[in-house]
């Protein structure tokens, strides 16, 4: 079940965005503030950076914006819209991050001191639950990921996924069985490597 937050006054969330198409700043700006952190959530989920859960946010709205005219509403709300978005574009960032570290590793590296590379990444990954979150997500397409994100995160029924997404309900049903089985797979997996490694670390 969705929050207060996210279920009251639809209705009003729809004239704002009337508004905002019109031309009104304050409009745009009380969407900002309704669905600022919902979005950071998300795109924090997916990255695990703060920054680059900064940068996705605001790219977000910017899309927001820019494509106004294609924004489709559901149940008078543009958060399923923004969470498709920055779904995609946290997928372009992840893919970035890949290409970074990449290089990173293929630097010389000192055998007595850690680079900044590694403690970047160590940081990064400090919190191995959400860690494996992120990994699970990022094996999904984005829209998958969106389905994920608006169905076990966000509260939405599988009929206003598919409506952000432009799909038919029994399309995101399936999707959506396939998603969860996939996910679920890869964080059984992961648990399943780190037991690995303790007990061989243990048997040392």
């Amino acid at each position: 079940m969705r929050t207060l937050e996210a279920v009251e006054e639809p209705s009003e969330e729809a004239e704002r965005w009337a508004a905002a198409l019109a031309g009104s700043g304050a409009a745009f700006a009380w969407l900002f503030d309704r669905h600022r952190n919902r979005v950071y959530r998300h795109a924090l989920r997916m990255l695990g950076d703060v920054h680059d859960a900064e940068d996705v946010t605001a790219g977000a709205f910017l899309e927001l914006w820019r494509r106004r005219e294609a924004v489709t509403l559901v149940e008078g709300s543009v958060l399923p819209w923004l969470l498709v978005t920055t779904s995609n574009l946290s997928r372009n960032v992840a893919r970035s991050l890949r290409r970074y570290r990449s290089v990173l590793r293929s630097l010389p590296r000192s055998e007595t001191s850690r680079g900044a590379g590694e403690v970047a990444e160590e940081r990064l990954d400090m919190a191995s639950g959400e860690r494996r979150v992120r990994e699970a997500l990022r094996t999904l397409s984005a829209p998958d990921a969106a389905l994920i994100a608006m169905t076990a995160f966000e509260g939405y029924s599988p009929r206003e996924a598919a409506s952000a997404l432009g799909i038919s309900e029994g399309a995101a049903r399936t999707r959506l069985h396939r998603a969860r089985a996939r996910v679920a797979s890869v964080l059984a997996s992961s648990v399943a490597e780190v037991l690995t490694t303790g007990s061989e670390e243990g048997a040392r």
